[in-house]
């Protein structure tokens, strides 16, 4: 696995470098192809990143030109708390110039197993720019989080084999709570030009040492499944996260 490490040190570090490194990856997809499209990622990190773009980058990033997708969402109406969309638009999408048009958003409150079929196709038919590569689309940027247990997106150890599904969208099922939610899966993620994963914590910290130094069993953790088929990755984290590496 190839990859670029960097390292801050706090989560608010994390996302200012980000949010520099969003406005680059912005300007060389619109000058070479006219749009940008990025696949985005809930949690607290991606929070802050959207606090930051919202206020420092309103008038610096030429929003209409840039397609918004999500890697992953919970099976809830997009008012509700725990949506991934709400969240990015109270923080994010309330503050920018960004055309309605532009948003693909997953529809929660509708039914899992056809939402995840009109998503997929849905991705299939907007993101037009790109080599496809192996049937599945190009995303220029595609942000990941991780979870303590090595998930990403919503594809969990306990349900590794979603992964390798020859279909771009699945329904997942959170291991805990029993929450539907649907996910893409590892050919699109992997097909992206340019991966981010945004990883803060002293609680990921064991699990990144396992992916990273590629130790024992780390292929049984969903994140250590990215590895670009032609694109970038890059690992964006704290030093809580990086303190065993």
């Amino acid at each position: 696995m190839s990859y670029k490490l960097k390292i801050f040190e706090t989560p608010e570090e994390v996302a200012k470098a980000f949010a520099e490194d969003i406005k680059e990856t912005v300007e060389k997809n619109i000058s070479e192809k006219g749009e940008c499209n990025i696949s985005l990622s809930g949690g607290s990190t991606p929070k802050l990143l959207f606090d930051i773009l919202a206020k420092e980058y309103s008038d610096k990033i030429n929003w209409k030109n840039i397609n918004f997708f999500w890697g992953d969402e919970r099976c809830v109406p997009p008012n509700d708390n725990e949506s991934n969309y709400g969240m990015t638009k109270k923080h994010l999408f309330d503050f920018i110039n960004l055309p309605e048009e532009n948003v693909y958003r997953v529809k929660g409150e509708d039914e899992p197993e056809k939402e995840a079929l009109r998503y997929g196709e849905l991705i299939k038919t907007k993101i037009k720019t790109g080599i496809e590569v192996n049937n599945f689309p190009v995303f220029d940027l595609m942000i990941l989080g991780m979870g303590d247990d090595g998930h990403t997106a919503s594809i969990f150890p306990d349900i590794i084999e979603l992964w390798d599904s020859q279909n771009i969208c699945e329904v997942a099922e959170h291991p805990v709570t029993n929450q539907k939610r649907i996910t893409v899966t590892g050919g699109i993620i992997n097909n992206s030009k340019k991966i981010v994963f945004l990883i803060t914590g002293k609680n990921k910290n064991y699990v990144l040492k396992k992916i990273i130094n590629k130790e024992e069993d780390y292929l049984k953790y969903p994140a250590a499944l990215v590895q670009p088929v032609s694109g970038e990755l890059f690992f964006y984290i704290d030093k809580n996260a990086a303190i065993n590496l």
